[in-house]
């Protein structure tokens, strides 16, 4: 028996059936099918490759800094110590002078190292930022596939289902999409 549907009832049909085949795929594809999505934004970067990179280089200019800064502190110290020697031999007004321009180079190294250490954390978080920009074409696509209009920082939500959750597939998608960044960065200077 063949059962011919036509006007809506046809179109509801290929309708639904349109549907049920969107939603296997981006359920294949990981992308739940929900109005909201949510992400962890935090561990879409600490997780992803491009994430670990960038981490490991600013931990690894902050122990060069580290080690740096305890370099400066050594000769810092032994050269107040031979300071602190000068002054039970020199007379207060050849002291000053010295006492004076030792304080001055504490001074210029302290300001030097902060201004490292801020070059530092500016760096983390334009990384940060250039990691935002190069998902949120990765975003976009997991948010038309879920059919969502919306995706939302998980830690703002008060409660959802773990179902709405696309850090896991969003990760996924960022590592091989773009990896680590370092052929971006390399793309951006040739």
């Amino acid at each position: 028996m063949n059962v011919i549907v036509q006007g809506p009832l046809r179109a509801l049909c290929v309708f639904l059936a349109l549907a049920s085949v969107s939603t296997v795929q981006a359920q294949q594809l990981g992308a739940p099918q929900a109005d909201v999505l949510t992400l962890s934004s935090e561990r879409m970067f600490s997780e992803s490759l491009f994430g670990r990179r960038v981490m490991r280089e600013i931990e690894s200019e902050g122990a060069l800094l580290a080690a740096e800064n305890e370099r400066i502190v050594a000769e810092l110290s032994k050269e107040e110590k031979d300071l602190t020697e000068k002054r039970a031999e020199l007379p207060t007004d050849e002291f000053r002078p010295l006492a004076e321009a030792f304080d001055i180079k504490v001074q210029s190294h302290r300001e030097s190292q902060r201004a490292k250490l801020d070059a530092l954390a500016r760096q983390s978080e334009e990384a940060r930022q250039t990691f935002l920009v190069l998902v949120q074409p990765i975003l976009i696509e997991l948010l038309r596939e879920s059919g969502a209009s919306v995706v939302i920082e998980r830690s703002n939500v008060f409660l959802s289902s773990d179902r709405t959750d696309v850090t896991e597939a969003a990760i996924a998608r960022i590592n091989e999409q773009i990896g680590d960044g370092s052929q971006l960065e390399t793309e951006g200077k040739e």
